[in-house]
């Protein structure tokens, strides 16, 4: 018989392909909101900083309610307000009214990524990165999928129509998808990966640290700086890959193109790292990701072709895919996997909320250069330091994990 939790996991897929697909079309959206109300760049990337900053501070509340309810109950009601929220955006006249919706729109993305990780986290001992890998690979599925679909939606049904069908099949999907979710395996008196946890350092104790002990050590902070430092500019290429192609002298379609070469990167990035994270541990393989993101980055001042363009965008996915898959992973190897929820939620809406404030100051660079080359140069840097404080990383003693 199959192990249940490979039903979380492919629950867990679809719930993340449905939701970052529809996230990472804004890039889409943004080139027709740019054409159709002439807003800056900077203004209308707000719009998306501000999502970033919600859905990511709304991570923190999401994982502790899944600690409490479970995932179903959390992810259903985030729905709603994600669904509601894109179905708004088609009747959308002033720049004030999408920061009102995509902030609505953020409260129902923090339901999505914490809650999925941190369940499959728990279901996971052994294969831990494996089962993370493949279900986080949704979300890469759905960027490389979805952006061509929603500019084929825009060309046919007009910017307002795509939103609308786009909303709706969202909420749909996450409702439909969400009801295989569960817990944990013991709710369903099972162990982790199926059988009795397997001892080695890449198994956590099933209880470890609560985040009121986790906080007092060094690991928590060393990694959620780590974090804050690679994923501040990590929303910059899914925001404003689509007007950099443009701006290159390339077509609509090709431009969108270029956000699902990140996506195919990133369905790479986290199948593959996943399971090698598995083999040669979680800190290496999340540090080698931030090289990599370091080298795409650099790219991206010099591309111009499309082949080069794509490229570049093929190394940012495989980059982000295997740091942002590791991320629950790596905290629940070092914390103990049964306060997940709160742990990767707390250190999700402190790192993850960085990202805001790169798509704004990329927007804003871009206003005052009419260039996104310092920006490009900046994010490369921010990942060196992370680099750093990765590789300093270390986790707490298996003592201090025992106590509760």
């Amino acid at each position: 018989m199959i192990f249940y939790g490979w039903r979380i996991v492919a629950a867990a897929f679809v719930i993340l392909f449905t939701a970052y697909g529809a996230q990472y079309c804004f890039g889409v959206f943004f080139a027709a909101l740019l054409t159709e109300f002439h807003w800056s760049r900077t203004g209308l990337s707000g719009v998306f900083s501000l999502y970033a900053f919600t859905y990511c501070v709304v991570g923190f509340p999401a994982g502790r309610l899944t600690d409490r309810w479970g995932p179903r109950v959390v992810i259903a009601c985030g729905a709603l307000f994600l669904g509601a929220a894109l179905v708004a955006m088609a009747g959308v006249t002033a720049l004030w009214q999408a920061y009102v919706l995509y902030a609505v729109a953020a409260i129902g993305m923090g339901t999505a990524y914490v809650p999925c990780n941190t369940t499959v986290v728990r279901w996971f001992a052994r294969r831990r990165g494996l089962a993370t890998g493949v279900a986080s690979s949704g979300a890469s599925l759905g960027t490389l999928v979805l952006p061509p679909l929603a500019q084929v939606a825009v060309t046919g049904l007009g910017w307002r129509g795509a939103y609308v069908v786009g909303g709706a099949i969202v909420f749909a999907t996450l409702v439909v998808a969400t009801q295989v979710m569960r817990r944990d395996p013991e709710s369903m008196g099972l162990d982790a990966d199926g059988m009795a946890l397997a001892a080695g350092p890449a198994t956590a104790p099933a209880g470890g640290l609560a985040l009121g002990a986790a906080i007092r050590t060094p690991a928590f902070w060393l990694l959620g700086f780590a974090f804050a430092a690679t994923w501040t500019p990590v929303f910059i290429p899914l925001v404003h890959l689509v007007p950099f192609a443009r701006d290159l002298g390339h077509s609509p379609l090709a431009a969108a193109s270029a956000i699902s070469a990140t996506g195919a990167g990133a369905v790479l990035g986290r199948l593959m790292m996943g399971a090698v994270s598995d083999r040669i541990g979680r800190r290496v393989t999340i540090a080698g990701g931030m090289l990599l993101q370091t080298l795409a980055f650099l790219a991206f001042t010099v591309v111009h072709e499309l082949p080069g363009l794509y490229a570049a965008a093929l190394l940012f996915g495989f980059s982000y895919g295997t740091i942002s898959t590791l991320f629950a992973a790596i905290v629940g190897d070092f914390f103990g996997r049964e306060h997940a929820g709160s742990l990767v939620g707390f250190l999700f809406a402190l790192a993850g909320s960085m990202a805001a404030w790169g798509t704004l100051g990329a927007g804003a660079i871009y206003d005052a250069t009419g260039s996104y080359r310092a920006a490009w140069m900046l994010s490369a840097l921010f990942n060196v330091v992370a680099f750093a404080l990765v590789m300093l990383c270390r986790p707490p003693t298996a003592a201090r994990l025992q106590r509760r």
